[in-house]
């Protein structure tokens, strides 16, 4: 007590002497908080921004099967649907416990499973290839208790491939002009689109899916890269667009239920990387579209790691049910994410949109060795053995405003893939087992209640995720997992925020 006491007197003595010793020191500017790890607030060029993040939290459930390929749907009921092989999963109870609920009508031994739930009947369907020339589509309209199911021949010229459906609105043109090719006798039109040999095909259903009397091979660029297209989106207003596997992003479109297409470009300034996945559009609820793509990161003052600027996700917005597309593209995702695969997109009301894609933080990694020898420019397919990759979701507010904002969480603990991811099924790598293990997409879609939910293959599964230095060989499984949002905003406006179930 003595010692502090001296101090303090000394202190007292020199305080109104320390000016005559120098100049006054200037107080410390305080530092800005720096965000917790894995959160990332940024505009549209990937750079941060002074914007508060959002509160989003996620939980994860363990489907219980393999799910490579998964896609997924939620019911009015609460349901969730995860489709992905040969099964059809069910969780009724917010993916606390699944169970298979395919039945005798659609359990086929196939790679190439799709799923959808119609967000305006509940009908919940299940497509499955059957060799290469014959597909089957069954529907469940009481919760997966149920089935009925058709085949849907696709003639003799292979190959039948890349199966996707889903439903939309009927206009008052084209196929949905009643009674002029057929009487449509289901609330919804029913699209079914998948590629050949000689290109992108597409049909149309009038009676809910059990037959498709109308459609064929569509005009453009239906062989553009053997016809290889993505999933397809119909808007409120009943535009349908499907997006073929193409350099510069492009999105084909019909205005009458599939009469007749069209196409619209958009990227030319950062286009996306060979070899490459397919991009998707979303739609809110006023019909503006939202198309998303990987592309190469960007101008170097945007952010570069040794001299490489990795790639990014970007978008372009249609606020006239597509007829045309802002030729500037949008980066929604951080710079410090340099590599990517499998973006998926859904969207609420208009600019309330939310996005999900693996990537990698490894900028380290841009510029050294890969696997070919070449300097690694942050093409997921060319990763070398130290890249990493975990699950991100990007959300947006405010997507449709000059200046938009883009909240991102690096939302998986452990990585979902250790090294390469194959983005080309002809030239995948193998390191203790194919890196094709996690196929070609994952998926996205909100429920009525604008709640996200989001299917993807975990590739570092059981006992990788618990190691301290998982490697490729490690990373090889294809576990189905469903993601959703515990608490967060909803994409509706008027839900406001979303709690825990």
């Amino acid at each position: 007590m003595r010692v502090t006491a001296i101090l303090l007197g000394f202190l007292m003595l020199v305080a109104p002497l320390s000016g005559c010793f120098g100049k006054d020191t200037p107080p410390a500017t305080p530092e800005e908080p720096a965000l917790p790890d894995g959160i990332f607030v940024t505009g549209v060029d990937g750079l941060p921004v002074d914007v508060e993040p959002l509160p989003l939290m996620f939980n994860f459930s363990d489907v219980g099967e393999d799910g490579a390929e998964p896609s997924l749907g939620v019911t009015s009921s609460g349901c969730i649907f995860f489709i992905a092989f040969e099964k059809v999963m069910r969780s009724c109870d917010h993916g606390e416990t699944w169970e298979d609920v395919s039945g005798p009508q659609c359990a086929f031994q196939t790679n190439d499973p799709w799923g959808w739930v119609d967000p305006i009947t509940d009908r919940v369907f299940a497509v499955q290839m059957q060799g290469l020339e014959t597909s089957w589509i069954c529907w469940s309209d009481d919760d997966g208790e149920s089935w009925l199911g058709n085949p849907h021949d696709s003639g003799t010229t292979p190959i039948n491939d890349h199966i996707k459906l889903a439903t939309g609105p009927w206009t008052s043109s084209g196929y949905g002009i009643p009674g002029q090719f057929s009487q449509a006798v289901y609330e919804t039109a029913v699209y079914y689109c998948y590629n050949k040999l000689a290109g992108i095909f597409c049909y149309t259903s009038f009676d809910g899916g059990a037959t498709f009397e109308a459609g064929g091979q569509l005009v453009g660029p239906a062989t553009w890269n053997g016809g290889l297209h993505g999933a397809i989106t119909s808007a409120p207003d009943g535009t349908v667009y499907v997006t073929p596997r193409v350099e510069t992003p492009t999105v084909i479109i019909s205005k009458d239920n599939g009469l007749s297409w069209f196409e619209r470009t958009m990227g030319e300034d950062v286009g996306t990387p060979y070899p490459r996945k397919n991009s998707e559009v979303a739609t809110d609820t006023e019909s503006n579209a939202y198309h998303v793509w990987t592309g190469p990161g960007g101008p170097e003052e945007n952010g570069s790691f040794n001299g490489y600027n990795g790639e990014g996700i970007y978008m372009s917005r249609s606020t006239d049910s597509g007829e045309s597309w802002e030729q500037e593209s949008l980066r929604i995702s951080p710079i410090e994410v340099v590599s990517y695969a499998f973006p998926q997109i859904d969207a609420g009301d208009p600019g309330r949109i939310a996005i999900t894609y693996l990537g990698s933080e490894n900028s380290g990694e841009l510029g050294q060795p890969n696997l070919d020898g070449a300097a690694w420019d942050g093409n997921a397919h060319y990763a070398n053995s130290n890249v990493s990759y975990y699950l991100y979701i990007t959300y947006s507010l405010n997507a449709l405003d000059e200046n938009p904002v883009f909240h991102t969480v690096r939302a998986s603990a452990d990585p979902v893939q250790v090294g390469s991811i194959c983005l080309n099924s002809g030239d995948c790598r193998d390191i203790g087992g194919s890196n094709r293990n996690l196929l070609d997409f994952n998926d996205l879609h909100i429920d009525n209640e604008g709640r996200v939910y989001i299917a993807f293959a975990d590739g570092c599964f059981g006992d990788c995720a618990t190691m301290e230095n998982p490697q490729p060989e490690d990373s090889r499984s294809r576990r189905g997992i469903m993601v959703y949002l515990t608490s967060g905003p909803s994409l509706f406006d008027s839900v406001g925020d979303l709690a825990e179930f």
